[in-house]
């Protein structure tokens, strides 16, 4: 009977299909708690107990020390205008270990661990990220990586000290304008051959784009597909995707072009090659590793995505949301603070609770890789789901500083990372696709407990396997339709809730109650639509926005408790939980609505009144967000620990600096103002004026104390400062357009 069954469901594609690439793939990596998401059954228990670390006194010291000093010298908007960084901050990275960090201490490496790299970037990021962007490509998927895991133990002692040091500056080659999402569709070839000289040589014919580092590159790793028409290498003629070093000065390879990328500028461009030759061990990991290529690359990205650009992402998101409460104080319109408006109010809270959920999940992701763990699809969802909710959290300052957020300058605090946004949407797999085809996609087959058994039982015809895992599938699924009937009936009281802070229990509970409703509808979506998934993708995105915003939601919880339950940061947390349910709720909506087939009928109808009347949450509150706000509105004990990772400008003339100096003034002073203004509405002082003009009048009555009204004084002094604009002459302003330079190309003159 199980024959006839595998048989008939091969025939009909009721399973998706799996290329050679795909499996790759699907077998990078590891399933974490993302796992249990598809089994329809978190384990919360399991779930605190993974690692929450922090960083070891020697990457924290770091932190403190090389990465202070380098933002320090670093004159972003300086940058900006010249598309240039300066000699002395490139030698400054090379000489303090910056290119190192991933690579050994025995080659001259720092070693760091994952979180201490990922917290390293994020703070370059709150500040240039042209600059965190050179420090990025050499510790994240490149040469360095691909040797220490695969590479020769020549390779190993050639290329690593000398990337340790930043003698190589490198860059990756995958990209071309044919390959973009669908990477393993790579034009770039490389031909084996004997050469006059008797050696087997590589003969590489490519052109890459959008190649970070490739302008000022002198190690290029090229993905190309390998072919070897003699056999020389003894794998056949059609040997695979494969990793290749090119130096720069190799003939036939040009590189030093630019593309111009959005927002900071950052060094990026093309690479080209015609006839290139290389000797065969110049295949990362010698000829072993042959057509191994995109292995290896998956292997590495299994766990990357969820380092580099998540990083970026939440340093700028942590900056704007400590920028925008700090100004909301600061700025005043019709005699009150604006961050008192409620329209003000409602974007400053939402920045406030997203930064903090985001925070968690960066440092709750770092932390599995550094216990082992290469999670594909929670690393696709750190780098989606952070990059998108960054520019969300930046765009809501920009509101908020309005007139200062536009205008360009270097007291501009805001409109780089918001022009910047996009390139971290964009890069390493476009959110779009990493939403609607790998999250869900690979994660439905890859986390499922019985689905990749099935598909392999089915496309190997291995009739014993098909019936274990088909069996337990089916005793499986009607296990869930009982666990998710019995939470929804009791919203979610059935799950079982850890130990944790009784402020909490609820949001353990709800998404318990969606995580089996999640597990069902998974297994739902495989029976009913099978290998029509791929193609579903406004489906499979709201699938992956549930699975994102629960597992957003735990990283939220394991860092309040793994931060000792600090009452303060509650407010934060209970925004961010009501956010996350009210999305998991939300995808819901849009799955049931959306099915399709006689099925769908039923969840659209039936299921689509049970959400209505039985919803698993709601969008945060006023008071949530009114109480969310003022975590970032006080400079307090809580927002300096809040700016952990940000780096805070010393020079308290201009921009952040400047800001952030007028925002403690302005909260020192603010007691004082109070009185002033409770005075007033007594009668007692004259109305229709600030605290700070009529202060010594106040002195005179006894209201506030002279070093009170000198406060007052300065604080409204300092309030007037950093609010201005940045003002250009004619001169300044107009730019001057080379003929040398090209018509994209024109600077600025000098401010």
């Amino acid at each position: 009977m199980f024959g006839l069954l595998m048989r008939y469901m091969k025939a009909r594609k009721m399973l998706p299909s799996i290329s050679d690439t795909e499996r790759q793939a699907l077998e990078a990596g590891s399933v974490w708690i993302d796992g249990d998401f598809f089994r329809g059954n978190p384990d919360f228990e399991k779930m605190l107990a993974e690692p929450y670390s922090v960083l070891p006194p020697e990457e924290q010291a770091f932190l403190d020390g090389p990465v202070e000093q380098l933002l320090r010298m670093t004159d972003r908007y300086q940058i900006g205008r010249s598309k240039r960084i300066p000699d002395e901050v490139i030698a400054f990275i090379k000489h303090e270990g910056f290119m190192g960090f991933l690579i050994p201490k025995a080659y001259g490496g720092k070693q760091f661990s994952t979180l201490g790299v990922s917290t390293i970037l994020s703070k370059l990021n709150t500040w240039n990220s042209a600059v965190a962007t050179l420090v990025t490509i050499p510790n994240s998927l490149g040469a360095a990586e691909l040797i220490i895991h695969y590479g020769t133990q020549a390779q190993k002692d050639e290329y690593l000290p000398k990337l340790a040091s930043g003698e190589y500056v490198p860059c990756f080659g995958l990209t071309e304008p044919t390959a973009g999402s669908d990477a393993a569709s790579i034009k770039a070839e490389g031909r084996v051959f004997r050469d006059t000289d008797g050696g087997i040589k590589l003969k590489l014919n490519f052109r890459k784009r959008y190649i970070t580092l490739a302008p000022i590159a002198n190690l290029a790793t090229l993905a190309c597909k390998l072919k070897d028409p003699d056999n020389l290498l003894g794998k056949g003629e059609e040997i695979g995707i494969s990793c290749v070093m090119i130096h720069k000065g190799t003939p036939g390879f040009t590189n030093g072009d630019h593309h111009d990328p959005i927002g900071d500028p950052f060094y990026n461009g093309p690479l080209y090659g015609k006839d290139v030759v290389v000797p065969v061990d110049n295949i990362i990991g010698g000829v072993e590793y042959a057509g191994k290529g995109w292995l290896q690359l998956m292997q590495q990205l299994a766990g990357g995505r969820a380092i580099s650009l998540p990083a970026g992402a939440v340093g700028n998101a942590k900056a704007a949301a400590i920028a925008t409460g700090a100004y909301s104080m600061v700025r005043q319109q019709f005699g009150i603070q604006i961050g008192r408006m409620e329209g003000v109010e409602e974007r400053v809270g939402r920045m406030a609770g997203l930064a903090y959920l985001i925070e968690a999940a960066r440092i709750y992701g770092c932390s599995a890789i550094d216990n082992g763990e290469h999670p594909p699809v929670t690393s696709g969802v750190l780098k989606a789901y952070t990059t998108r909710i960054s520019q969300e959290i930046i765009i809501d300052g920009m509101d908020v500083f309005s007139g200062a957020g536009v205008m360009q300058g270097p007291n501009n605090i805001l409109g780089m990372a918001y022009k910047s946004a996009p390139v971290g949407i964009t890069v390493e797999g476009a959110n779009i696709l990493t939403r609607t085809l790998m999250i869900f996609g690979q994660g439905a087959t890859r986390c499922h407990p019985y689905a990749l058994n099935v598909v392999n039982a089915v496309q190997n015809d291995d009739v014993a396997l098909f019936r274990k895992n088909l069996s337990g599938w089916i005793l499986h699924f009607i296990a869930g339709i009982f666990r998710t009937a019995l939470r929804g009936l009791t919203r979610g009281h059935t799950v079982s809730v850890p130990d944790v802070d009784p402020a909490t229990r609820v949001y353990y509970r709800r998404i318990g109650w969606a995580g089996a409703r999640f597990g069902l509808m998974t297994d739902l979506a495989m029976f009913a639509i099978g290998g029509k998934l791929k193609v579903r993708g406004k489906l499979t995105g709201r699938y992956s926005d549930a699975l994102a915003w629960m597992l957003l939601g735990v990283s939220a919880l394991r860092r309040f408790e793994a931060e000792g339950r600090r009452r303060e940061d509650l407010p934060m947390l209970h925004y961010a939980l009501s956010h996350a349910l009210h999305q998991v709720q939300e995808a819901f909506v849009g799955i049931y609505q959306n099915f399709g087939g006689p099925l769908g009928w039923l969840l659209r109808v039936f299921g689509g009144l049970w959400l209505r009347i039985n919803p698993l949450g709601h969008a945060p509150s006023d008071e949530q967000s009114h109480r969310a706000a003022l975590c970032i509105q006080s400079n307090n004990e809580q927002f300096q620990r809040l700016t952990y990772a940000v780096f805070l400008p010393i020079d308290d003339t201009r921009a952040l600096g400047r800001l952030l100096k007028s925002f403690a003034l302005v909260s020192a002073a603010h007691p004082a103002a109070e009185r002033i203004i409770r005075a007033q509405k007594a009668r007692k002082l004259p109305r229709g004026y600030l605290p700070a003009d009529i202060a010594d009048e106040a002195v005179k009555a006894g209201i506030v104390t002279a070093a009170d009204a000198e406060m007052l004084k300065q604080a409204l002094q300092a309030r007037l400062e950093a609010i201005e604009v940045d003002e250009f002459t004619p001169e300044q302003y107009f730019a001057t357009l080379r003929p040398e330079d090209g018509p994209q190309y024109g600077e600025r003159a000098a401010a």
